[in-house]
């Protein structure tokens, strides 16, 4: 509820009422202030949120249309959709600070004072009343949707203490309260709303939109200026739990969340969110085919009937499935005695132990999950080798296998070995080449060792290599 222009400094920022006044500053509801900022990021290009991707084009005009609109807003998707985030996110479309009455527990307006305490002190100072200022991070109010959540978590409750100390139970400041007041003049955000049991549903609608409130018998008229952001998994929203009608009319916006559209966009967030583990000494690269590969196992796993869809399967998969994949390739290259760590498919092992946690299965059948997960690794390797790496380019390795070449890969083969049989297999160098051209590094023993291990796979599920073990330890022979 402000539009503060007058000061950035904190030694410069008014500290009485009366000092307020004469900076000019004016006070406006959150939803205006809200819009007038928004509106200022559109005319400036900037986006509503610099660390969100992939919903220019779709989430970002909604909320747009939804904050210029003034409405109270819904995000509706399922998890690992970034809802949070961008919930979180709102509180820098307000202004940096905003002026409360020093000491007010539900930042009343200098202006427009609404708890008695507030009102009691101007009456008592005038425009000496003191004055201080509250950043925007701290005017977001957010609250998870639990069962044990109660009105009084959320509008307030008699503090005995206060009554203790010798008040009247009449009195209105022995009210303690809840989140919502304490959110007056900001964000309050209610996260899986439609797992709150409906009489608290009912409770928050009150204060929201009647405001009237009844904390034990007192009625207190508090109009207070609050945008109402909620957040709701579909499926919860029709399967554990329900917003009641009217609570649901309130909103004046539902917004659909969705998932990456594309691998690109996958990969940009898992780039920008996955912690890479390493140590001082050694270098990490992760070639951007073995990221894709990561992305599109989560792409494959969103699309097979294997995989529970009603539950979602979040980018934070895409995310765990990097961090562990680069983890195992610092463990086994430390172990090798190396200093130059990049993933192979050989790192991809350890993929199954992160993706099952993070998925729930359709089938029934004993011991099949991890079959499903296998599965959808190979789909993926195989996918990136198609797009990755030119038909015409791994023929000559197919050929170089006709006789009795045997070629091991494994943990235990060290980065060297691989660049040396490039050295005798030249028919390697040139897929080996496609897939480092666009890596922006120098060919170093390890990304041929990647790059190498890749084209065996791929050629392996393209059913044009034999591949007899598996796990850590495998070898390729020709199909003769």
């Amino acid at each position: 509820m402000v539009r503060s222009e007058p000061v950035r400094s904190k030694t410069l920022r008014p500290e009485t009422l009366g000092a307020l006044r004469d900076s000019g500053w004016e006070s406006v509801p959150v939803h205006q202030e809200l819009r007038n900022n928004t509106i200022e990021r559109i005319r400036g290009s900037e986006p509503l949120f610099s660390e969100v991707l992939g919903y220019d084009n779709t989430v970002n005009p909604q909320l747009e249309n939804a904050l210029i609109a003034g409405h109270d807003i819904i995000f509706l998707g399922e998890r690992g959709q970034a809802k949070t985030r961008m919930i979180r996110g709102l509180t820098n479309l307000l202004d940096e600070w905003m002026p409360i009455i020093a000491g007010s527990e539900i930042n009343d307006d200098p202006y427009n004072p609404i708890s008695r305490y507030a009102r009691d002190l101007i009456a008592e100072h005038g425009d000496d009343t003191a004055i201080s200022w509250v950043h925007r991070d701290d005017r977001l109010g957010e609250k998870l949707a639990t069962p044990d959540t109660s009105i009084a978590d959320l509008i307030g409750e008699v503090d005995p203490i206060r009554v203790a100390e010798g008040r009247y139970l009449s009195d209105e400041l022995t009210i303690h309260y809840g989140l919502v007041p304490r959110t007056n003049r900001g964000i309050f955000a209610m996260n899986e709303l439609p797992d709150l049991a409906e009489r608290i549903q009912v409770g928050l609608l009150n204060v929201l939109e009647e405001r009237d409130v009844q904390i034990r018998g007192h009625k207190v008229r508090l109009p207070l200026d609050v945008v109402l952001v909620a957040s709701a998994n579909p499926e919860d929203y029709t399967n554990r739990g329900r917003i009641i009608t009217p609570l649901k009319d309130r909103f004046g916006s539902q917004i659909r969340t969705h998932y990456p559209l594309d691998v690109d966009t996958e990969m940009a967030i898992v780039e920008q969110e996955a912690e890479v583990a390493f140590t001082g000494d050694v270098e990490v690269s992760v070639p951007s085919f073995m990221s894709e590969i990561v992305a599109t196992l989560t792409h494959a796993a969103r699309a097979s009937q294997h995989i529970s869809q009603r539950s979602g399967v979040s980018v934070r998969l895409s995310i765990a499935n990097e961090e562990v994949m680069v983890a195992n390739a610092v463990r086994r290259t430390l172990r090798a005695g190396g200093s130059h760590v990049v993933p192979r498919i050989v790192d991809l092992e350890a993929l199954p132990a992160s993706t099952s946690g993070k998925v729930e299965m359709e089938t029934l059948d004993e011991g099949r999950d991890g079959e499903i997960l296998n599965n959808l690794v190979r789909a993926a390797v195989l996918a990136v080798f198609k797009q990755r790496v030119p038909s015409d380019t791994h023929l000559g390795v197919v050929e170089a296998f006709e006789g009795d070449l045997v070629v091991d890969t494994g943990e235990d083969v060290t980065d060297e070995a691989y660049a040396a049989m490039l050295e005798q297999i030249p028919a390697f160098i040139a897929p080996v080449q496609a897939l480092l051209a666009d890596e922006g590094q120098s060919e170093s023993p390890a990304l041929v060792a990647s790059a190498t291990e890749l084209i065996l796979e791929g050629l392996h599920l393209m059913k044009r290599l034999n591949k007899d073990g598996g796990g850590t330890k495998s070898q390729f022979r020709g199909r003769s």
